[in-house]
Parts: structure tokens; C-alpha cells; sequence
């Protein structure tokens, strides 16, 4: 089973670490990092690298492509029309599309969305209307091939998902327990619509100042 994972500059590390470690444990997963450009590409922090052993000119298909987020980086990625060319040429090849966070407004931008329920990172959840996409505030929401993930850590759940998916729900419980992976955290905020107004402030705040004030925050 071929996956591909795409890199860009300043990735979110665990958008593809997440899904890679649940995914690399699919029976017969052959996992390749395309990227532009092969080589060294640093994550949005410098000291996290990942190697892109591929370009994507050299990816001619894949059973499964995935398109990590970033906090600012997709702006750049979802403008760059050969990147996005080479998304809509693997997809057409592919079993299953997904995506982790704001990759989802790559996968937009490509022109994959239209007409789809999706989901992506809360802060830029509206961002999704402009590629007629219908944005749905779920952990992962599947449709057809495609399944996009909320922000950052929904990515593992999404892979767990596809994995069930592929080799049945108890291969993917087995790889549940293989990675240890029933999050107890230390913190009790179920979703964002229950999130204190400070903090929401505070990750917004966070997010405009990474994104050069986006007009297109939610509020």
C-alpha cells in the first residue's frame, strides 16, 4: 500500500507524525515524503526537520496522499499552483485523500471540496466556505474518498478511522493499543464550544499574530 505524505515549509510536525504512526502500521504500508522539492524541509519550529525523499513530479499515484496543516504556511501552499496540480494529478490515482487540519484548505484550493462537508482547524473553520466547501465543526468527517480532519491531534483519530476502514475495526483497535492512544489530558475542554472565552482569546490572539491578521479569523 503506497502512501504518500506531502511536506512544505513549515508544516505542523505532529499533523504528519500522527497519522504516520498509525498509518506506517497498515499491512504492506510503503510510506514515501514528497515534497516540491526533495531534501531537508523544516517543520514551522526550525528544529523540527523531515526529509522529503521524493519529489512530487516523481509521484505518479498513491492508495492513500495525505496533506498535513500548518498554522501559517498553507496560506503560501494554497497559492502554489504547481503543488496544487500535482494534488488534483495524485488524487485522481488515489483510494483514499485525506487531510490533517488546514491542510483541508489546501485540498480546498485544489479544487477537491466543492459541494463537501469538511472540516479543518476551528480558528480557520470559515475559510472553507470559500472554496465551496460546507464547513461542519466534526473530529473527522468522510466523504467519498476524502476524509479531512480538525486541527492537529484529530489527525491520529482520522487515522485510526481510515484504518478501520481498510482492515476492519479490530485491526484498528490493535493499532489503538499498539500506540497507547486513549488521550486522558490534564485539561477538561471537550471541544471549542465549551472552551473558556479567555482562553479562546488567547489561541486566536496566538493564531493572528502567526497568520498576520487574517480577516478570514473566527471570531
Amino acid at each position: 500500500m503506497k502512501i504518500i505524505i506531502l511536506l512544505y515549509k513549515g508544516f505542523t510536525a505532529l499533523d504528519v507524525v500522527g497519522p504516520y504512526e498509525v498509518l506506517s502500521r497498515l499491512p504492506n504500508a510503503e510510506v514515501k515524503f514528497a515534497a516540491k522539492e526533495k531534501g531537508i524541509i523544516e517543520s514551522e519550529y526550525a528544529s523540527m526537520k523531515m526529509i522529503a525523499t521524493h519529489s512530487l513530479e516523481e509521484i505518479e499515484s498513491a492508495d492513500i496522499l495525505m496533506i498535513p496543516g500548518s498554522t501559517s504556511a498553507f496560506l503560501q501552499v494554497m497559492k502554489d499552483a504547481a503543488t496544487l496540480q500535482h494534488i488534483q494529478r495524485i488524487h485522481a490515482t488515489t483510494n483514499w485523500t485525506i487531510s490533517v487540519c488546514t491542510g483541508a484548505i489546501i485540498l480546498g484550493a485544489a479544487g477537491l471540496l466543492k459541494k463537501k462537508a469538511a472540516t479543518t482547524h476551528w480558528a480557520v473553520l470559515g475559510m472553507l466556505s470559500n472554496f465551496e466547501a460546507c464547513p461542519v465543526t466534526e473530529r473527522y468527517i468522510q466523504q467519498g474518498k476524502i476524509i479531512t480532519a480538525a486541527g492537529v491531534s484529530a489527525g491520529i483519530d482520522m487515522a485510526l478511522h481510515l484504518a478501520g476502514l481498510i482492515e476492519g475495526e479490530a485491526y484498528a483497535n490493535m493499532v489503538q493499543l499498539v500506540t497507547e492512544y486513549y488521550p486522558k489530558p490534564p485539561v477538561n475542554i471537550p471541544d471549542v464550544a465549551a472552551v473558556p472565552k479567555e482562553v479562546k482569546a488567547a489561541a486566536l490572539a496566538f493564531f493572528k499574530k502567526e497568520m498576520g491578521e487574517m480577516n478570514t479569523m473566527q471570531p
